[in-house]
């Protein structure tokens, strides 16, 4: 979209701006190190004047360590505020991020929402409706007999069912009587006499008793 001076607002390049606040950090963190070196120079320097009672001298050293020391304050100063853009463009990034996904899911509910009508969906079900009814039909004139098979008589035929149930009723209840005359054959059989021993067999026992009776007087 173009603004009112008619060109078009360059969005600001978060990752960019980042890069460049971080190389800025590295070089104040740089300097700091060099002012930190310079201080402990002119401490060393200070001692070796008092030493050799040259005071003047050793104020002098004590003079620049701490205009050293007040630059490296002063760094410390611009790393914080660095530090502390650095959070607040890392927030806004992810901000900026988080409203670009929500944009894009409302443009695609959006989107669907132009393609998925109330109107539509109303007569996709009608017609989803109008298709089942369809198919019933169908197979309703599917299974309707045709032909010779149309002419039978549903009545005739339920009645010739109930007869062909009440024979075979009978006949089950006709079964145990005439099962009756094997079980009674087979009872009579059971209640038959042992067989008669023979007669030659009878003898020789006769016999075998009379010959142990002589031989035990």
């Amino acid at each position: 979209m173009f603004r009112l001076l008619g060109k078009p607002k360059e969005e600001p390049n978060i990752l960019a701006t980042l890069e460049k606040l971080n190389e800025h950090l590295e070089n104040l963190e740089k300097k700091e190190k060099v002012f930190l070196k310079k201080v402990s120079v002119e401490v060393e320097k200070a001692k070796e004047f008092t030493k050799a009672k040259n005071k003047r001298a050793a104020i002098q050293c004590l003079k620049r360590k701490k205009l050293y020391e007040q630059e490296i304050e002063r760094l410390g100063s611009s790393q914080l505020r660095i530090h502390d853009q650095m959070i607040i463009l890392e927030s806004a990034k992810a901000t900026t991020e988080t409203l670009d996904a929500l944009r894009i899911s409302a443009a695609t509910v959006k989107a669907m929402q132009k393609v998925m009508k109330i109107d539509d969906v109303d007569k996709t079900m009608n017609e989803i409706n109008e298709q089942t009814e369809n198919i019933k039909q169908i197979q309703e004139a599917l299974t309707t007999p045709i032909g010779s098979a149309a002419d039978f008589d549903e009545d005739e035929l339920e009645a010739e069912l109930e007869e062909l149930e009440s024979a075979e009723l009978e006949e089950q209840l006709l079964q145990p009587a005439t099962a009756t005359p094997a079980a009674t054959v087979d009872v009579a059989a059971r209640k038959q006499p042992a067989r008669a021993i023979p007669q030659n067999r009878a003898a020789e026992d006769n016999e075998l008793a009379a010959l142990q009776a002589e031989m035990a007087l």
